[in-house]
């Protein structure tokens, strides 16, 4: 399902940080089906600040921290199913070490689905201190106008005007980010005429022994569909 030729032809940029831009991560068929199937359920809606951050959103879990199934499979496509099996795969690990030069293979992985509604958005932030990588892919449809928002901004600092580079989130297209202190990202607002919602998965290598900040252990929150009306 990946195409980690993509991945192994990259290199890391140095600025602002160590980062990278992946494109043409799926052959058109894939990518077609992807978008068509993109989940709607069991998601939990995100709303909050933690001093450094803003944020509005939904998320879905895929693969929980460190395991090698994925959640909630009974209603994922087929696609999806080969999805998760590529991120949990030796291969997907390999390649993103040897793109970071970062050793991967002992960091547990957690990967969740989001869809950011009309209005939803992320504030600049560094991730937390104990993620090492993370790998940040996109699912809308390829006529998305990036003037309705929702893309990432690679920035020069805390500042969300102080952009480096915007990403669209159109399928295929991808940003691998290396977490340090100078690692600053944020997500444009999503206008509120839009008609569907900024779709992106995020793979998360963790420092061994991290416990999930998406998901806390012994969560309960009720899980719902997806409903663009409610975003």
């Amino acid at each position: 399902m990946i195409d980690l030729t993509r991945i192994d032809a990259q290199t890391l940029s140095t600025e602002p940080y160590s980062w990278a831009f992946i494109g043409e991560l799926f052959s058109p068929s894939d990518a077609a089906a992807l978008v068509e199937s993109y989940p709607e359920d069991s998601f939990k809606t995100l709303v909050g600040s933690d001093g450094e951050k803003g944020w509005e959103y939904e998320a879905r879990s895929l693969i929980h921290m460190g395991a090698s199934a994925p959640s909630h499979p009974e209603s994922l496509s087929r696609e999806w199913h080969q999805l998760a099996d590529d991120l949990v795969s030796p291969g997907y690990r390999k390649a993103t070490s040897r793109l970071t030069g970062l050793d991967l293979t002992a960091s547990p992985i957690e990967v969740n689905v989001f869809h950011y509604g009309p209005g939803a958005w992320m504030g600049p932030h560094k991730d937390l201190a104990d993620k090492i990588v993370t790998h940040i892919l996109y699912f809308n449809e390829e006529d998305w106008d990036q003037g309705t928002g929702g893309c990432l901004a690679i920035l020069r600092s805390s500042e969300m005007s102080d952009v480096e580079t915007e990403i669209p989130p159109v399928v295929g297209n991808s940003a691998v980010l290396v977490r340090s202190e100078q690692s600053w990202h944020a997500v444009s607002r999503v206008a509120d005429g839009s008609s569907t919602s900024r779709r992106s998965v995020t793979v998360t290598f963790y420092k061994p022994g991290a416990v999930s900040t998406m998901w806390p252990p012994g969560e309960e929150t009720p899980l719902h569909r997806y409903a663009p009306a409610a975003a």
